[in-house]
C-alpha cells in the first residue's frame, strides 16, 4: 500500500520548490542581464575611445608620424585602462600602448579589423591565449582625405562586469535569500491555514463516526471547506438516523427470536449457519458463536432436516413445510417451516428455517385419542352387560327368581360404577373450570385436621384388608387450600396405596416442610409401577394392569383428579415407584410467605 502523506507536505514542498527555482531563475536572469549591459557599455566606451583616438590622428597620419602616435598611445593608455593600436590597410600594427610594434603579428585576419577596413565600425571578443583571458575589441576606419587609410581599434579585458557587479551579485544573493526565507514562511503560512480546516474536517468527521453530533466542523471563512464541512454533518445526521433505526430494528428482532419458543435457523446458498436463536441452542444444545459459519451437517445429527434444508434451497418455491422427529427419550416432534431469503435483486441468498415444537400437542393429541378410546370402553362395558342383562330378562329370565335376582344385583352394580364414572369425570370437569376461573377459594388452615379426617375416612378399608394406616404430621404445618379438595386428593391416594397393597402391610401418610414447600407424601407397600408408565399414570383411564385396576373397581380418574386438584393449588405431585418395592405419591404446596 503507498504511503500517504500530509495535504501540509503535499502543499508546502511544491509551494517552497516553485519559489525556489523562480528565485533562481530570476537571480540568474538579473545578474545575466547586468553582466551583458555591463559589456555593452564597455564596448560602447571602447568605441568612443577608438573615435577619438581616430579624429586626434586623422590629420597627422603618416609614416614620419607613425612613432609619436605611438608615443602618444603609451601615455593614453594608462590613463583609459585600455590597449589602443593602430593598423594599416595591410594588417600590420603600426602603433600599440602596450607592445612594441615589430614584435606584433599582422591582423589583417581580426574579424573587427576587416570590417573596419571596409569602412564600418566593428566589436568583437575573443580568448586571447598569449594572455590567458577573454578580450573585447572595437575598431573603426582611420579615414583620411575620403579613403580608408587604416583602422583604430581599442581592446579591453572582459571583467565580467563594472566594479560593483560583484557587491550588486551579494546583493542578489542576500536579497534572493532573504527573499526565500519570506516565500518559505508564506509557503508555510499557507500551507498551514489551508491544512487548518482538512485537520478540522478529519477530525470533525472521526467525531461524527462516533456519534458525537452535538456540533458541526468550523472550518473559518473557507467556503469550499465549510460546504464540504455542511455536507460532512448533514450526510453523517442521516447515517446517524438510519444506523439508530437499523439498531433499533435489529434489537427489537433480537428480542423477537430471543422471546420465541420456535426454533429459528438462518442458512446461506451453502447450508451454512449464519444465524440461531436461543430457542434454537436450547433444542439442540448448541451455541451460536460455535456453529456459525459450519454446515448444517456437521452441526446438527439429523437427516431430515438436512434433506429439508437441502430442498429448500435447491428448490424454485419460495417455501415448504415438513415434520421433522429428534428421535430421543422422550421423541420430540417438530413442524418445519421454511422461507427463501433474496437480496435486491431477487437472487436467492439463503433460507430461513422455523421448527415449531409441536411434542406437547402430539402428546395431547395422543391423550385425546386414549381418552376417547379409553372413556368409550369404559362406559361400553356396563352398558353393554347392562343391555345384556335386560334383554335376558325379557327373554324370560325375569320368571326364574334366583337368576332374575342375581341379572339386576350385576345390572346395579354395573349401573354404580357408570355412576361413579360419571361422578369422577364431572368432579374433574368441575375442578377444572373453576381453577381456570379461579373460583376456588383457598383458605389458611392446619394440614392436621385434613389428614386426619382422610384417615378416618379410609380407616374401614384399611381395616378390611388388615393394613396398618399410618398418619406422620409435622406440627404448626398449615397451608392454603381447599379442605374439600384436598381431602378428596388424598382420599384417592390412600384408597389406591390400601387397593394395590397386600394384607398385613403398612401405608403411610406424612406431611412435612422442606425449603419453600410443604410435602404430604402417601407411601404404600404394594406391587409398585414399572418405569415406563410412571409419565402416564395421571392421564385419565390410564391403567398399569387395567384387569387389576377393574377388579378393584377403579374407574381411572382418580389420579387424574388428584393432579388438577393439586394443580389448582399451584402445586404439583410426583411419584417414585419400582416394581416390588411400592410406591410414594407425593403433593408439593407452596409455603405462604
Amino acid at each position: 500500500m503507498q504511503k500517504r502523506r500530509s495535504l501540509f507536505w503535499h502543499l508546502y514542498f511544491p509551494y517552497l520548490i516553485t519559489a525556489f527555482v523562480c528565485l533562481v531563475a530570476i537571480s540568474w536572469y538579473m545578474a545575466r542581464l547586468v553582466t551583458e549591459v555591463s559589456h555593452e557599455e564597455d564596448l560602447a566606451d571602447l568605441k568612443a575611445q577608438a573615435i577619438i583616438l581616430q579624429k586626434f590622428i586623422g590629420q597627422n597620419f603618416s609614416e614620419e608620424q607613425f612613432g609619436k602616435i605611438d608615443s602618444l598611445l603609451r601615455e593614453m593608455a594608462p590613463s583609459t585602462g585600455t590597449r589602443l593600436s593602430v593598423v594599416l590597410p595591410s594588417g600590420k600594427i603600426v602603433a600599440d600602448s602596450q607592445e612594441d610594434v615589430s614584435r606584433l603579428d599582422n591582423i589583417s585576419s581580426r574579424p573587427e579589423i576587416r570590417e573596419a577596413l571596409k569602412g564600418k565600425p566593428a566589436a568583437a571578443t575573443r580568448h586571447d591565449f598569449d594572455l590567458n583571458a577573454q578580450w573585447s575589441y572595437v575598431a573603426v576606419p582611420l579615414i583620411i582625405n575620403g579613403e580608408i587609410a587604416g583602422a583604430v581599434r581599442s581592446a579591453m579585458p572582459v571583467s565580467g562586469g563594472p566594479s560593483g557587479l560583484p557587491r550588486m551579485r551579494t546583493l542578489i544573493i542576500v536579497g534572493g535569500l532573504a527573499i526565500a526565507v519570506l516565500l518559505a514562511c508564506a509557503s508555510l503560512y499557507v500551507s498551514r491555514r489551508i491544512n487548518r480546516p482538512v485537520w478540522e474536517l478529519r477530525t470533525g468527521v472521526a467525531r461524527f463516526s462516533g456519534g458525537d453530533l452535538r456540533r458541526g466542523i468550523d472550518v473559518g471563512d473557507w467556503a469550499e471547506f465549510g460546504a464540504v464541512a455542511d455536507a460532512a454533518y448533514s450526510m453523517a445526521a442521516d447515517l446517524h438516523n438510519r444506523l439508530k433505526t437499523v439498531t433499533e430494528q435489529r434489537n427489537e428482532l433480537e428480542a423477537v427470536l430471543s422471546s420465541m419458543v420456535e426454533a429459528v435457523f438462518v442458512f446461506d446458498t451453502d447450508e451454512r449457519i449464519i444465524r440461531v436463536n436461543r430457542a434454537a441452542e436450547r433444542l439442540f444444545q448448541i451455541n451460536e458463536a460455535q456453529v456459525r459459519g459450519r454446515s448444517v451437517q456437521e452441526t446438527i445429527r439429523n437427516r431430515e432436516l438436512h434433506r429439508f434444508v437441502a430442498a429448500t434451497l435447491s428448490s424454485e418455491e419460495n417455501g415448504g413445510e415438513q415434520d421433522i422427529v429428534i428421535f430421543g427419550d422422550p421423541d420430540i416432534f417438530l413442524q418445519a417451516h421454511a422461507v427463501t431469503l433474496l437480496d435486491a435483486q431477487d437472487q436467492k441468498i439463503g433460507a430461513l428455517v422455523v421448527l415449531n415444537d409441536v411434542t406437547r400437542l402430539k402428546t395431547l393429541e395422543n391423550i385425546r385419542r386414549d381418552f376417547v378410546a379409553n372413556v368409550s370402553h369404559e362406559l361400553k362395558t356396563p352398558i353393554t352387560s347392562i343391555k345384556g342383562f335386560l334383554e335376558t330378562l325379557k327373554e324370560g329370565a325375569i320368571k326364574e327368581p334366583e337368576n332374575a335376582e342375581r341379572f339386576l344385583d350385576i345390572s346395579i352394580r354395573h349401573t354404580q360404577r357408570l355412576d361413579t364414572i360419571i361422578e369422577d369425570l364431572l368432579s374433574l370437569s368441575r375442578i377444572e373450570r373453576q381453577s381456570e376461573r379461579g373460583e376456588i377459594t383457598l383458605e389458611e388452615k392446619p394440614l392436621k385436621d385434613v389428614i386426619e379426617a382422610v384417615g378416618r375416612a379410609c380407616l374401614t378399608a384399611a381395616r378390611n384388608k388388615n393394613i396398618a394406616l399410618e398418619c406422620k404430621i409435622e406440627d404448626g404445618l398449615s397451608a392454603k387450600f381447599s379442605s374439600t379438595l384436598l381431602e378428596q386428593a388424598l382420599v384417592n391416594l390412600v384408597d389406591n396405596a390400601i387397593k394395590y397393597s397386600e394384607p398385613e402391610k403398612k401405608v403411610e401418610v406424612t406431611a412435612k416442610k422442606e425449603k419453600d414447600e410443604i410435602i404430604i407424601t402417601v407411601r404404600d407397600q404394594g406391587c409398585g409401577i414399572p418405569k415406563e408408565h410412571l409419565q402416564r399414570i395421571f392421564e385419565r383411564f390410564y391403567r398399569v394392569d387395567k384387569g387389576r385396576s377393574r377388579k378393584e373397581g377403579g374407574t381411572g380418574l382418580g389420579l387424574a383428579i388428584v393432579k388438577h386438584v393439586v394443580n389448582a393449588h399451584r402445586g404439583h405431585v410426583s411419584v417414585e415407584s419400582s416394581p416390588g418395592r411400592g410406591s410414594a405419591f407425593s403433593i408439593h404446596l407452596p409455603v405462604t410467605k
